[in-house]
C-alpha cells in the first residue's frame, strides 16, 4: 500500500507498509524539501528516509500507569532526522527516554529534545536503552493486542505504526524472553 500527501512549503512525504510475518511491520517514509534555497544550503535539501521495523511493547499489569515501546528505526536517506514525540489513544503522553548508569543505579530519564535519527544509521529502542514511555495508560496493554501510535519526527512528521504488544519480560520480537 502506497500513501502520498503532500505538506506545506512543498514537502512530502512517501509512506509504504508491508508486513514480514506477524511480528514485522515495516513503514518507509522519505521527507524533503523542493524549496529553492540559497548556495551552500546543500543540507537544507538533504532528505530522511526512515525504515521503522518491529515496532512493539510489553503487556501492563493492572493499575500500571506507563508502558514502553520499541522498535528499530533506520534513516537511509541524505540527511539527518530526530524523533521528537508522539501520541496514541491509549495513554495520556508519549515521551522519548533513555537509560543510563549514575552512581551504579540504573535511572530513566526523558530526552527533552528527542532522539536524532543520523542519515545513513539505524537507531534501535530497546529495553535497557533508548525507547518510547506511554505515560498515563488508560487501560492495562494486553498480550496480542495492536496498540496504535503516532510517532512525531522533525523532518518527516508524524507517522503511524501499531505497537504489538508482547508478554511480560519479551526482549522484542525475535530476542528469547517470554515471546511464545
Amino acid at each position: 500500500m502506497q500513501f502520498k500527501t503532500t505538506r506545506p512549503l512543498g514537502r512530502t512525504i512517501h509512506a509504504g507498509f508491508a508486513a514480514a510475518g506477524a511480528a514485522a511491520l515495516i513503514l518507509s517514509i522519505g521527507a524533503c524539501s523542493s524549496q529553492s534555497q540559497p548556495e551552500g544550503a546543500a543540507s537544507e535539501n538533504a532528505s530522511s528516509e526512515l525504515v521503522i521495523t518491529a515496532p512493539w511493547s510489553r503487556e501492563t499489569a493492572k493499575g500500571q500507569d506507563a508502558g514502553g515501546a520499541f522498535m528499530t528505526i533506520a534513516n537511509e536517506g541524505s540527511g539527518a532526522d530526530r524523533l521528537t514525540g508522539g501520541s496514541t489513544p491509549v495513554a495520556g503522553d508519549v515521551q522519548i527516554h533513555t537509560v543510563d548508569m549514575t552512581d551504579g543505579v540504573m535511572r530513566m530519564r526523558q530526552l527533552s529534545d528527542g532522539l536524532d535519527i543520523p542519515a545513513g544509521d539505524t537507531v534501535t529502542l530497546k529495553p535497557g536503552s533508548f525507547h518510547i514511555m506511554l505515560m498515563g495508560l488508560n487501560h492495562p496493554l494486553e498480550r496480542g493486542e495492536t496498540v496504535p501510535l503516532t510517532l512525531t519526527f522533525e523532518k518527516a512528521g508524524p507517522v503511524e505504526v501499531e505497537l504489538i504488544v508482547k508478554p511480560v519480560g519479551s526482549q522484542g520480537p525475535e530476542v528469547g524472553g517470554g515471546d511464545e
